[in-house]
């Protein structure tokens, strides 16, 4: 079951859900859905001449990803065929009973900017900022602004809550992840030694 408004703030008020900041919950707060808005931080994807990405080699990471941080007031330009990792300005936490899916916000679409490629789902008990996978599929650069709204994250109610949810306890490699973060999915254990 889609939670509604009314079930969104319900779960806020009573503290198991957590959207921190939630600076305008009239303008936030979709009929069964929060819109996220834009952090300031920016993992760039450099062109570089590594003849290909090894995912289990996280050493590489810094050979072709730089940080970007975006002063207040200013813009990221996001140009055609450009993927950069981003990350909401909100800090969430997920009770073991709910999971959500990042999607974009339609203005932005209808601009030809996604943002998540895959990984569009949050899990039962995660914790932490979302990284945002954003892609410009047009031929035009877009200009984003930090605070900006930019995705919205629907909340589904699970069947009965998670008994092993997203956390240390699994090992969890993204859990109180604060800025977007690279893969990791070279921590994965079918690629240990």
């Amino acid at each position: 079951m889609i939670l509604s408004d009314t079930d969104i703030l319900a779960r806020l008020r009573e503290g198991d859900l957590v959207i921190d900041p939630l600076d305008d919950v009239d303008q936030q707060v979709q009929p069964a859905s929060v819109d996220l808005r834009l952090g300031s931080e920016f993992l760039e994807f450099q062109r570089t001449n590594i003849p290909c990405i090894h995912p289990t080699h996280e050493g590489e990471v810094s050979d072709y990803i730089a940080e970007t941080v975006v002063p207040d007031g200013e813009e990221f330009i996001l140009h055609p065929g450009d993927f950069v990792l981003g990350t909401t300005r909100e800090r969430i936490e997920m009770p073991p009973d709910l999971v959500a899916n990042v999607e974009g916000r339609s203005s932005l679409g209808r601009l030809a900017v996604v943002v998540h490629a895959t990984a569009g789902f949050v899990d039962p008990g995660y914790r932490g900022q979302v990284t945002l996978e954003l892609s410009n599929l047009g031929t035009a650069p877009v200009a984003l602004t930090p605070g900006m709204r930019v995705s919205q994250l629907v909340f589904t109610e699970l069947s009965s809550p998670a008994d092993r949810p997203y956390g240390s306890d699994r090992g969890s490699k993204y859990q109180d992840q604060r800025g977007p973060q690279a893969s990791r999915i070279g921590d994965d254990p079918e690629f240990e030694s």
